[in-house]
């Protein structure tokens, strides 16, 4: 009797198929758009730029995130529409002279901030984005969409600025819902593939309203306005939840943070647990009451500080363990057990450096992580456009080699 995809996923999470080999696609397992077109050049066919394509080929597992209720990170739509689930329709506007950003920021505001070009030279733009942030950047580096530009401004400076902003955080919106609900939910619930809601953030969205510094700063000069924010975020995450998951069945629930660097975290674990535990307590306790017990956050940087505080109030599911920030994920399972589910921790540097390399990298750690189970095998963030394809074929076949599977003929 075969298994749904939903049911696989499921399992996986709780320990119940160690060894499988699950690749999981919409976060992880992702590509910048450059990596795939220079996969292009060096001989990949060129429907892999086709996300549906690109699955099937490295045969992924398909993860939908509500991406059409705008609750978290701003993870594009895809139409089923096309022969292959996966056909962007996510709109980007068009400022002029090839300047494409998205029409949508990163963050759950609801209406997002007008994009517009407000300077420019021979090779730099600087304009307002979708967040409200000002942003420059190469002219080249806004028409690939690879890159960071270098942020100058955040349109939250104060309360008065909060004040405003904060009306873009009304969970009543309708542009924040899909327009036909009842369609929507049978959609969602017919679907095989597991369904993640997008829960939000207490950091990492704050961050990009207000800039690192100013909010760092913020956390010891008026923290009222910190406990303003965070609990304008839990009113809107915890009305997204109970209106969703009243109608439609999820198996995941997602949050974004980024808040660490190399070394560790961006603020302390103290603050951690004063302004942020109690609030992920109160999302992590309503999803349970859902029967949603795969809870999933999204960080860069060095974990290892706050993963125990993660753990303690039910977050039990973390990407991506870059490996050049300190993280082992085989000394996680040690430590942890079956408390944590693991994903990511293979070492981008590695497919770069070439097959010995990657050989190397798979081999010292995921035969031991398939076999403890509870471990979605990933790069560690997005694939860059320096791993080749032929070694990203190789990093796949050596995978499929661990778990026993036939390697794919690329």
């Amino acid at each position: 009797m075969s298994i749904s995809n939903r049911e696989r996923f499921l399992d996986i999470c709780h320990f119940k198929r160690p060894g499988d080999l699950c690749l999981l696609s919409t976060h992880i397992n992702s590509f910048a758009e450059q990596t795939l077109e220079k996969w292009v050049e060096q001989g990949a066919p060129k429907e892999i730029m086709n996300r549906g394509f690109y699955r099937d080929y490295f045969q992924f597992q398909h993860i939908h995130w509500l991406g059409e209720i705008k609750s978290g990170l701003n993870i594009p739509v895809f139409s089923d529409s096309s022969r292959y689930v996966g056909v962007e329709i996510s709109p980007k506007i068009d400022l002029g002279h090839g300047i494409m950003v998205p029409a949508r920021g990163r963050s759950p505001i609801v209406p997002a901030y007008e994009p517009r070009i407000i300077g420019e030279d021979e090779h730099t733009v600087t304009l307002i984005n979708a967040d409200g942030q000002t942003a420059k950047g190469l002219k080249e580096a806004f028409k690939t969409d690879w890159g960071m530009p270098m942020f100058l401004d955040w349109p939250v400076k104060d309360r008065a600025t909060w004040n405003k902003h904060k009306k873009r955080l009304d969970p009543d919106t309708p542009g924040r819902w899909p327009s036909d609900w009842n369609t929507y939910v049978q959609k969602m619930n017919t679907r095989p593939e597991p369904i993640s809601i997008q829960v939000g953030s207490f950091f990492g969205f704050l961050r990009e309203w207000v800039g690192l510094e100013r909010l760092l700063y913020m956390f010891h000069d008026d923290p009222g306005l910190i406990e303003e924010m965070v609990e304008q975020m839990l009113y809107l995450e915890t009305e997204v939840i109970k209106r969703t998951l009243k109608d439609i069945k999820v198996q995941q629930a997602t949050f974004w943070e980024d808040m660490c660097y190399k070394t560790g975290p961006l603020i302390s674990p103290a603050m951690v647990r004063k302004f942020m535990l109690p609030r992920y307590k109160k999302v992590t306790d309503l999803l349970h009451s859902y029967g949603v017990d795969v809870i999933y956050l999204d960080s860069d940087g060095n974990l290892n500080e706050l993963i125990p505080l993660w753990l303690e109030v039910g977050i039990n599911l973390i990407w991506p363990f870059e490996v050049a920030a300190g993280n082992d994920a085989v000394a996680l399972r040690k430590k942890y057990g079956k408390e944590i589910i693991l994903t990511g921790n293979i070492d981008k540097r590695a497919l770069i450096k070439g097959k010995e390399a990657i050989r190397q990298e798979v081999m010292s750690k995921v035969p031991f992580l398939l076999e403890s189970g509870g471990y979605f095998p990933s790069v560690d963030h997005t694939v860059p456009p320096d791993v080749t394809f032929d070694n990203y074929c190789y990093f796949i076949n050596t995978l499929r080699e661990v778990a026993g599977l036939e390697k794919l003929s690329f």
